[in-house]
Order: structure tokens, then C-alpha cells, then sequence
């Protein structure tokens, strides 16, 4: 019997974007690239001066009708203060290494996220955005390993979004293995190993610090002065992360069909309203995946920019952040196996 004929088709061609890293770079001024620590520094400290203030205002209250209401407030504060230690990590607050790496732990080290350990899985992420191979935070599981993932790996990846940032600095993403604490982790090279362990000693010196203030004044203190917060920054790190990464209309790719700028175009901005201020932009996130080291200040003027060059290949939500979050929640679940560009796809949970 004849066998039916093969076709070696070849692979489909690549197609490039129509400009280049350098056309966008070009399109924006010259001053957006420039980073000024005593603008950063004003942030910082402004964020402290808020935090201080509702701590104060919380304890002359002393009010559970006021409670929610502060640990909402103050949540926010701790994302806004995560943002000034973001610029930190990239590099963006300062020309200075040594002051970016000093601000980096007195904004992260509060707020109990390992500065350097983070800053470099960041680092990854940024280099890799869109690859699903190699990218580090927030890619979608391809359908075959979500069929070997237990209930309980489903459960935490798909129902608790909101609240999975504590997990993944102890076992990073699923596929991934590792811990953002341990300089052994193959997150980290060699010569981060003395970054890492500092960053995990002042981890660890915040952790003491609060069981001793829990030890001297009680669980209930510690839920009221630090833990409402904290839950709500955790919502906030989740929630922004996954609008930025998690949308129906973004493309994923695989080898040949990804490299850097295609891949920093997958992410979506999103307007926060009154809270952009509060969080210093961070919701300008196209551009701040095309150039990392821009301060935040400047992204706004480097997103107008460059809108022109990008044109159809810049997204911003036209949903607000709930249907957005919504959006994604239901559909944003898997990847096909095979595809060198691919969207994400729903599954029954």
C-alpha cells in the first residue's frame, strides 16, 4: 500500500515589529533617561511621613471602625513604598549603587521582601518578559503541566492570585524551583551570594523585631499595627502584577518567535485614578518593561512619547481594575503546548 506523501513545510517566518528599540528610544526626551536621588529621596521620604502619620492617627483612635479603614490606608502606603524600592532594583533611583542598595532595604525590608534576592528574579523577569520558556513571575501554565498539577498547586495558582506573593518568594513559580532567601537557589549567581545573605539577615531582623513587639504587646497588636497592612500590600503587589501580565489579548512566545522588545510589549497599562499618585505610576508599565532604568517620574511623559511609534502594538485597558482583574480571573488559565506565539486560553477549574 502507498504510503500518503509528507510535506516538510518550513517554519512559519518570524515577523518583526515595524521599528526598532532605537525608534522608540529616540522618540522620547533625553531627560526622562535622567535619575535625580533628591527626587527619589522626596518619595521615599514621603511615603514615610504618611505611613508615620496613620500609624499615629490608628493608635489615638484605637477604633475597630477605624481599623479596616487604616489597614486599607496603610496597605496602599507599603505598595507605594514597595514602588520607591522597585526604583531601587533597577537602578532608577539613583546614579549611585551604593545609596540605591541602602534605600532598596530601608523601603523592601518593613515591608519583609528580601531586597536583593528580589531585585534579581526581577531581573530575570525583565530580561525575559513574554518568553515562556525563561520568564520568571505571572507566565501561564501550559495546558500539559496544568494536567500534572495537584488540587492544591490549582487551588493556590488559580483562586488565591491575591495572596500568592509571600508563597512565591519561598517557591517561586510554578516550574520554577528555588527560594528568593537562600544564595544557593538558582536564581543567583556566585558573586550575589554576600547581596542575598544580606538581604535575608534583614529579612529575618524584621522578622525578630516584630515577634519581639507580638511577644511584648500581643497578637491582637500585631494583627491591628501590621498584619492588616501587610495583607493588603500583598493584594495590591498580586493584584497590579497580574493586571500588567494577565490579559486575553496579550501574546506569549516561545523560541525563535520571542526577543526582548516583542516581549516587553505583553504587558498592558492600566489607570488606577486616584491612586497613580499614591503609587507613583507604576500603572505606565509599557514603558517601564522598553526601558527599565527610567525613573517613574518620567513615565508618564515617555509613555506619551511613544505612543506614535508603537501605535497598534501599545496596550492600555480599557476596562476598569475590576473587570479587568475579572477578565483575566476567568480566562487567563492556560497556554497551548505548541505554538511559537500563543494567547492564553480558559479551563475548567
Amino acid at each position: 500500500m502507498q504510503q500518503p506523501m509528507t510535506v516538510n513545510r518550513p517554519e512559519p517566518k518570524v515577523v518583526d515589529l515595524p521599528f526598532s528599540l532605537k525608534d522608540v528610544k529616540e522618540a522620547i526626551p533625553p531627560h526622562c533617561f535622567e535619575s535625580s536621588a533628591i527626587r527619589s529621596l522626596a518619595y521615599f521620604f514621603w511615603d514615610i511621613f504618611v505611613i508615620s502619620v496613620l500609624y499615629v492617627i490608628a493608635d489615638y483612635l484605637d477604633s475597630w471602625f477605624f481599623w479596616p479603614i487604616f489597614w486599607v490606608m496603610q496597605g496602599t502606603m507599603f505598595w507605594a513604598l514597595f514602588v520607591v524600592g522597585h526604583d531601587c532594583g533597577h537602578g532608577s533611583f539613583s546614579r549611585y549603587k551604593w545609596l540605591n542598595n541602602l534605600m532598596g532595604h530601608l523601603s523592601h525590608t518593613p515591608i519583609l521582601v528580601p531586597f536583593h534576592g528580589w531585585r534579581i528574579s526581577h531581573r530575570t523577569h525583565h530580561k525575559n518578559t513574554g518568553n515562556l520558556d525563561t520568564d520568571e513571575s505571572w507566565y501561564p501554565v501550559t495546558e500539559s503541566k496544568y494536567d500534572e498539577m495537584d488540587w492544591l498547586e490549582k487551588f493556590a495558582r488559580f483562586k488565591l492570585v491575591l495572596f500568592l506573593y509571600p508563597l512565591y518568594l519561598f517557591k517561586r513559580s510554578p516550574g520554577r524551583k528555588g527560594t528568593h532567601f537562600d544564595p544557593k537557589s538558582d536564581l543567583f549567581r556566585p558573586s550575589e551570594k554576600w547581596d542575598v545573605l544580606t538581604s535575608t539577615i534583614c529579612c529575618s531582623l524584621m522578622v525578630a523585631f516584630l515577634g519581639v513587639l507580638t511577644y511584648q504587646f500581643g497578637f491582637l497588636w500585631l494583627l491591628k499595627y501590621y498584619l492588616g497592612p501587610y495583607i493588603v500590600f500583598v493584594v495590591w503587589l498580586d493584584l497590579v502584577t497580574f493586571l500588567h501580565h494577565t490579559d486575553p489579548d496579550v501574546p506569549w512566545y516561545r523560541g525563535r518567535d520571542w526577543y526582548f522588545l516583542k516581549g516587553a510589549l505583553s504587558t498592558v497599562d492600566h489607570d488606577y485614578g486616584f491612586i497613580n499618585n499614591i503609587h507613583h505610576n507604576i500603572g505606565t508599565h509599557v514603558a517601564h518593561h522598553i526601558f527599565l532604568t527610567m525613573p517613574h517620574y518620567h513615565l508618564k511623559t515617555a509613555t506619551e512619547a511613544i505612543k506614535p511609534v508603537l501605535g497598534e502594538y501599545y496596550r492600555k485597558s480599557d476596562y476598569s481594575i475590576l473587570e479587568a482583574f475579572i477578565r483575566g480571573y476567568n480566562i487567563c488559565h492556560v497556554v497551548p503546548d505548541e505554538g511559537g506565539k500563543v494567547y492564553c486560553e480558559p479551563r475548567e477549574l
